[in-house]
């Protein structure tokens, strides 16, 4: 039985030190498991940019559906202050749309909401919380 234990302990041990180059963990953050040159950084998105992609994203799904109603801000993943610009941005869209069709009011929603979400995010962010 000891025996049976020690060779099951060998067989992991190895299993461990064969699959550590390929999950990465023998590797230092710093360098990729193949070469060694470093490794990409992982990317972020900055706050504007996500707060953009999300009232595009949410506005242009609204408009192209004509529907009144909005949702929950929070099923969107929104805040509060960025459910706030989804709705006005979509109000001038709308308008938008009436006056030189709906490619224009398509336009629009991108243009406000960059405009928008980098004037809310110009300080860094809302200081009320996430939600806010």
């Amino acid at each position: 039985m000891r025996h049976r234990k020690q060779l099951c302990a060998l067989a992991l041990a190895t299993f461990l030190a064969t699959t550590a180059g390929v999950t990465g963990c023998g590797s230092s953050p710093s360098t990729d498991a193949h070469s060694k040159t470093p490794a990409p950084s992982p990317a972020t998105t900055s706050p504007e940019d996500l707060c953009t992609t999300l009232i595009v994203k949410w506005g242009r799904q609204i408009y192209d559906s004509d529907k009144e109603t909005y949702g929950d801000y929070q099923s969107m993943g929104l805040s509060n202050g960025q459910y706030a610009i989804l709705r006005d941005t979509l109000d001038l869209a709308r308008a938008e749309r009436k006056r030189h069709g709906a490619a224009a009011g398509r336009e629009l929603i991108a243009e406000q909401a960059r405009e928008r979400c980098e004037k809310r995010y110009r300080g860094g962010g809302p200081s009320g919380g996430p939600w806010v």
